[in-house]
């Protein structure tokens, strides 16, 4: 099974810090997963314009093609104004309307306060099941309480919750798959 993590920040390093620390507790927790991680500020996704996919740049392409060959997902943002990046909402804009069909897709957001802690629930989480992605129970938030200075993570609650977010990850695709876990 392909795990793939996108970070959907251009900016800092939190986001991209969660999702490769789900990524690692993955391969910690089943070895034979192979995890990539997208990180959006390496790649020059263009704005959507409403043309076909092949009318767009290579990386745009290449993006896309990677999230749907991907058998589940992990997808983060940093939250801005009470909302997902403008980076990540364009990629996924990209995306037919099935792209995440009997795929587990679970959520990571970082945010500068404690106040934006809804915001996976209230608005990525609506725009994950919108393109039939298995969402599960647990999912990450951290504020930047949650981070030293060069951006490791220092509380255990949020380490734990990386934790549970790969278990149930791979517990739910694996049944998805057929798969004994």
């Amino acid at each position: 099974m392909k795990l793939i993590g996108i970070s959907g920040s251009l900016v800092g390093w939190k986001t991209n810090v969660l999702i490769h620390e789900v990524l690692t507790a993955a391969k910690t927790y089943d070895e034979n997963i192979e995890t990539e991680l997208i990180d959006l500020r390496d790649y020059d996704v263009e704005f959507v314009q409403g043309s076909p996919l092949a009318y767009y740049n290579e990386d745009t392409f290449k993006v896309v093609n990677k999230i749907l060959s991907a058998d589940f997902l992990v997808i983060g943002s940093p939250i801005y104004q009470a909302s997902i990046s403008g980076a990540l909402k364009n990629l996924l804009d990209h995306l037919p309307i099935d792209a995440f069909k009997g795929k587990v897709t679970g959520m990571v957001t970082t945010a500068g306060s404690a106040n934006h802690f809804l915001v996976s629930e209230y608005q990525l989480k609506p725009i994950l099941s919108y393109f039939k992605g298995i969402v599960p129970t647990t999912s990450v938030f951290s504020n930047d309480d949650s981070f030293n200075e060069v951006n490791e993570i220092i509380d255990p609650n949020v380490s734990d919750r990386i934790q549970k977010l790969a278990e149930e990850m791979i517990h739910l695709q694996k049944g998805l798959n057929g798969k004994n876990s």
